[in-house]
């Protein structure tokens, strides 16, 4: 055992629920972002803007033509997994065969190819690490172990994988169909309260497939975090922890929650009363891609994605029009209600003592 830990040790892999839960799951997230969020958003504003060079075809690879957007969104296996890999400290010639394994198992993962994606590159990952540099041949050695891990779990593991995570996508959708009120509370707390977690609440969607009256749900539950967090702190923080935690993360107040928990009552409450307010209210649907579904305000993502949805619903025919109403659900969801309906709660929160000055400063 001392030998194995110390072999272990030696190449950096670490069996931890930090590195492959958090590390890892972020970093896919980030892979997302830069392969199949940005393909949607380009598509979309290629459409909105009628750019010809954004709609236009600009590859067709076997039969199939691609726009600009349309290549980066083809990219997200490779890019998930490289992503992976880098989180998992992977030196270069492990790294760079991730980019077959990644594709390999998102394609055979199907529409839950995220979730494959996570499990196999992981796999493949360390154990292209253990033979690293262990031979004189390395350059031949290293590749060929990570590529054939990655594809044996991937034609063994991927389709498992992949229909284990829509089922279990579907079931959250088709609940939050069937009981709205209570899916809503549930699907907008456990996905807001991920997003500050340091894991990846955007990797959750994408690999359960989250979108519909789920994903708004999801949203909801996420902008309530960003943007009630963002306020409830603006006396502590000031713009600039506004601005960070409102269009950048509330992951940042995670060293204050553990120093005071009952910092993350009023944010938890806030996604609880507007989870339902989407769903029930203004039947608010995120129809775009899965991974805008856990992004609330980061960037704008979230926004975005419910847009990008209406577009596509549109487009499709399922929905006639973008009205007032869709606007005024989302910033009322997204910006407004968590703005006034968290500081509220938290000041019964430091009436009540369990809150103090200083408790949500940012270092």
């Amino acid at each position: 055992m001392k030998a194995l830990a110390a072999f272990l040790k030696r190449k950096d892999i670490e069996i931890s629920a930090k590195r492959y839960g958090i590390d890892a799951l972020a970093a896919m997230a980030q892979g997302l972002f830069c392969s199949l969020l940005i393909g949607t958003i380009i598509n979309t504003i290629g459409a909105q803007l009628h750019l010809a060079f954004l709609t236009s075809p600009v590859a067709t690879i076997a039969g199939t033509e691609y726009t600009v957007g349309g290549l980066a969104s083809a990219m997200s296996g490779p890019a998930m997994a490289t992503a992976i890999g880098w989180a998992l400290r992977c030196p270069p010639l492990v790294l760079f065969s991730l980019i077959t394994v990644g594709f390999a198992s998102n394609a055979l993962g199907g529409a839950g190819g995220p979730l494959a994606v996570l499990f196999v590159a992981i796999l493949a990952a360390e154990a292209g690490k253990a033979v690293s540099k262990e031979t004189r041949v390395d350059i031949l050695v290293t590749p060929l172990v990570t590529i054939a891990v990655g594809l044996l779990f991937s034609a063994l593991l991927a389709p498992a994988l992949g229909k284990a995570a829509m089922k279990v996508g579907d079931l959250v959708m088709w609940a939050t169909e069937l009981q709205p009120f209570l899916m809503g509370i549930l699907v907008s707390l456990v996905v807001g309260i991920a997003l500050t977690l340091p894991i990846s609440s955007a990797a959750i969607c994408a690999a359960l497939g989250l979108t519909g009256l789920a994903g708004g749900a999801a949203f909801a539950g996420c902008c309530a975090q960003m943007v009630g967090f963002a306020v409830i702190s603006y006396p502590e923080n000031g713009f600039g922890g506004l601005v960070s935690q409102g269009i950048g993360t509330s992951m940042l107040q995670m060293g204050n929650i553990v120093r005071n928990p009952k910092v993350w009552i009023a944010p938890c409450v806030t996604s609880m009363i507007t989870g339902p307010i989407a769903t029930c209210v203004f039947h608010l649907q995120q129809n775009g891609a899965a991974v805008a579904s856990g992004m609330g305000t980061c960037g704008l993502v979230g926004p975005l994605g419910v847009y990008t949805g209406w577009v596509k619903d549109v487009a499709a025919g399922q929905k006639a029009a973008i009205t007032g109403t869709d606007w005024l659900g989302m910033l009322l969801v997204a910006v407004i209600l968590p703005a006034i309906l968290c500081p509220l709660i938290h000041a019964l929160v430091r009436r009540m003592g369990l809150v103090k000055d200083g408790d949500l400063k940012l270092a």
